[in-house]
């Protein structure tokens, strides 16, 4: 059966985002949102460990027993977590130490369980490459603009580089934090459901087009 990459993009990034439509790997996206380049990096993070991991698991996926495929999954997963943890700390310390707790967390971050048991574990390796890579865009691309709207209206910088002296320390807060995450997806929404309108009418009118072209042919 031929992949349909076009629609695992939209998928990805859309559809199915982890963060604006499911609404998984809420912990992170709401404690690390503070600066953009903080969703930057656990949204690489995440991508790395979600390309890698869906590869290997679909990889194995017919080797891999159904009594075990959850630990097995988690200690996948694990494996590459620790690769990106010991490379942030050599390369990018203060990355590293931005992320904190949340970085070995990722080793239970629902997304990437959630893809390796829904699709990485029943689906060809460069199909489970390419979920794994909208998945990650997807969700790094959440992060990082919820991130440079709360820089830019908790700290008044963007990017650690200052813009103005004004700042609401509201959206630096927890609670700034819950709020920013609502309208993300109240917003999402709203554009997510009028696009999907405009293509079903478009749809209907493209058949409604065509059935038209057939009476007028068959008169």
């Amino acid at each position: 059966m031929k992949t349909d990459f076009k629609k695992i993009a939209k998928d990805g990034i859309i559809s199915s985002n982890p963060t604006l439509k499911l609404v998984l790997g809420t912990c992170p996206t709401l404690a690390l949102t503070t600066a953009a380049m903080n969703g930057i990096g656990m949204g690489l993070a995440v991508s790395f460990v979600l390309i890698f991991s869906n590869v290997i698991i679909s990889l194995l996926r017919k080797a891999i027993p159904k009594e075990v495929r959850i630990p097995a999954f988690i200690l996948i997963i694990a494996t590459f977590v620790t690769i990106v943890r010991l490379a942030l700390d050599y390369f990018l310390p203060d990355i590293y130490e931005s992320m904190g707790l949340y970085l070995p967390l990722i080793v239970v971050n629902c997304i990437i369980l959630a893809r390796a048991e829904s699709f990485a574990s029943k689906n060809g390796v460069l199909a489970s490459a390419a979920d794994g890579l909208f998945m990650g865009i997807g969700f790094t691309l959440a992060l990082t603009t919820m991130g440079a709207v709360r820089e830019i209206l908790g700290a008044g910088a963007i990017f650690g580089h200052k813009l103005w002296d004004f700042s609401i320390g509201f959206f630096s807060s927890s609670a700034g934090a819950f709020f920013t995450y609502a309208v993300f997806i109240a917003v999402f929404a709203l554009i997510t459901d009028k696009i999907s309108e405009k293509s079903k009418l478009k749809k209907i009118k493209a058949e409604e087009k065509d059935f038209c072209g057939e009476i007028k042919e068959n008169a």
